[in-house]
């Protein structure tokens, strides 16, 4: 599994994947993987009202990837409290992000991994 910004035809950037760019609205053309890249945490917090399953308290953070000389950025879950905003973070994969088990979804019909990012 890769974590992916996606390019249209114009060159714009976004993350999470649409099927036309939120900006001018050209359909998508490429994927860029970030999952070999260093972003900067530009805000974070802790949630502690977190869905079933889910950590408590879950440190979430929006951080800002640069690509060819473009911003996108992602939101995402944090591997420690222990951050500051302007701090270089990787995102590292999770196998569970959740408890498959809680809530009312069967837990065959969704991929419980993905990402989380960690101070470099």
């Amino acid at each position: 599994m890769s974590l992916e910004a996606h390019r249209c035809a114009e060159g714009h950037l976004t993350y999470p994947a649409h099927p036309r760019c939120p900006t001018c609205g050209e359909p998508q053309v490429e994927t860029v993987d970030l999952t070999e890249r260093t972003a900067t945490v530009v805000t974070w917090t802790v949630s502690t009202a977190t869905p079933p399953g889910v950590r408590e308290p879950n440190p979430l953070a929006i951080v800002e990837f640069e690509v060819d000389g473009q911003p996108v950025r992602a939101i995402g879950g944090l591997t420690t409290d222990r951050v500051e905003t302007g701090d270089e973070v990787r995102p590292v994969y999770v196998e569970t992000l959740r408890d498959p088990d809680a809530g009312i979804r069967a837990a065959e019909s969704q991929s419980w991994d993905g990402y989380r990012f960690e101070p470099v």
